[in-house]
């Protein structure tokens, strides 16, 4: 007997949600061709690059990205 698609989303639903995100990840790379994937990042590489080739966009040293990331995580725990 094979589950219906109904069926194991309700039994997906009593994983924890650390295997419900795996399961969700592994589900996703499952349904778009690799090759598609690579292209669709490798366009999106090209794209960034070009944006600091040309200085369009500003770059934020990581130190500065991680410290703003925590300030937002203390805010949003207090």
């Amino acid at each position: 007997m094979s589950l219906t698609a109904e069926q194991i989303k309700a039994e997906a639903m009593k994983l924890p949600p650390e295997e419900r995100a795996d399961l969700a990840d592994w589900l996703w790379v499952s349904a778009i061709p690799r090759e598609e994937v690579k292209a669709a990042w490798d366009a999106e590489i090209a794209r960034r690059i070009a944006e600091i080739d040309a200085g369009t966009v500003e770059l934020i040293p990581s130190e500065e990205v991680f410290a703003r990331i925590d300030e937002k995580l203390r805010k949003a725990g207090a």
